[in-house]
């Protein structure tokens, strides 16, 4: 079993992640399904070749042998980047790899909330969060925004990642990108430092703890424009896991932080298209308008959802409209668009609504 060929398969058949592990046959997702793309069993052995393959570096072995799980980039030549997690499953190596892609689309292309993205792109302070469940694009977005201000701003970018997925050449910005554990130790030790880099965007691969919340606070008080990423479902989730990281004291002056620095927030889910042919984005848009900041500062976090679903003015969107939206342009089956929803019911009387006016 060679991973080569695996990696050749995932690749042909545009599939965003492989998964193999010993005594298994290889799978891949496939337009958010897993599929078999072999269909011989992968032996022990064979895992321990491939994991030996991939892992290139006696340090990274040493990593894996002392940690047991371990992230990282991997380029196999004349196929593509992959990012990879290697872990232990019943005493053997068990691989995933999300196949990285590495020409950066274009909004446009990602059919995403182009206006509302270039207008985040302007913000010279504050910051944004993109939210959603591994795997939903979030990494994707932030590549496209980057790309945006390079081509059209003078920009200090420096990216903190773990690992660093998309590579960026200077156009009109210079992009410093570092990686955790190469380049830096850990995310507050970058931000620690990175206002002694100039920087005017500082993009966070992901936010897990409260020592890097607060440092990232911090730097968009002194006054630079800060992007990152968290594994929360939509906007209301994305500022309470924000309050929570903090102890309960402390709620009152985080909220008040939030309110007057958080500029949006995009929360992304990837759906099958109704042709089969590849996924397409459903998200939530919220701006920080003076009534969210305020109902942030209050405490009344659960209201905001309300606001979202009636923002359109200010280029908000809930998700429910965008499934009802991606349903009536037909790029979505409606019973997937109504599994994704929230709420069935509130997705059946949006659909209903829609069909009546149509």
């Amino acid at each position: 079993m060679d991973i080569k060929n695996l990696f050749k398969i995932m690749v042909s058949r545009e599939a965003s992640d492989l998964f193999i592990s010993a005594d298994a046959v290889p799978m891949a997702r496939i337009n958010g399904a897993l599929q078999k793309i072999a269909e011989d069993v992968i032996t022990q052995e064979q895992m321990n070749k491939i994991a030996d393959h991939l892992f290139e570096t006696k340090e990274r072995k040493e990593q894996f042998k002392e940690n047991l799980d371990v992230d990282f980039i991997h380029n196999e030549e004349g196929i593509g980047r992959f990012r990879l997690n290697i872990c232990k499953e019943r005493g053997n190596p068990a691989i995933v790899a999300r196949h990285v892609h590495t020409s950066v689309k274009k909004f446009e292309g990602l059919n995403l909330p182009t206006d509302l993205l270039k207008m985040f792109c302007e913000e010279s302070s504050g910051l944004v969060i993109l939210s959603g469940p591994a795997g939903s694009g979030k990494s994707t977005t932030i590549a496209s925004m980057i790309d945006y201000i390079n081509e059209t701003k003078e920009k200090h970018i420096v990216t903190i990642e773990d690992p660093i997925e998309f590579l960026f050449e200077d156009k009109k910005s210079m992009i410093n990108q570092r990686e955790l554990g190469p380049d830096v130790h850990s995310y507050p030790a970058a931000l620690k430092h990175v206002t002694q880099q100039s920087a005017d965007i500082i993009y966070i691969g992901v936010v897990r703890d409260v020592d890097t919340m607060r440092a990232a606070i911090t730097s968009t008080e002194l006054g630079t424009f800060v992007m990152t990423t968290f594994h929360t479902i939509n906007a209301v989730q994305a500022i309470t896991r924000i309050i929570n990281f903090f102890p309960p004291y402390l709620h009152d002056e985080v909220r008040l932080q939030l309110s007057t620095i958080l500029k949006g927030v995009v929360s992304l889910r990837l759906l099958p298209k109704a042709d089969d042919a590849g996924r397409v984005p459903a998200y939530e848009t919220m701006v920080v308008t003076p009534t969210i900041a305020r109902l942030i500062r209050e405490g009344k976090v659960n209201e905001i959802q309300n606001f979202i679903d009636e923002g359109e003015l200010f280029g908000m969107q809930s998700f429910k409209k965008s499934l009802v939206g991606l349903v009536k342009d037909g790029l979505v089956d409606e019973e997937i668009a109504r599994n994704c929803a929230d709420s069935k019911d509130e997705f059946n009387m949006e659909i209903k609504g829609m069909q009546r006016y149509s």
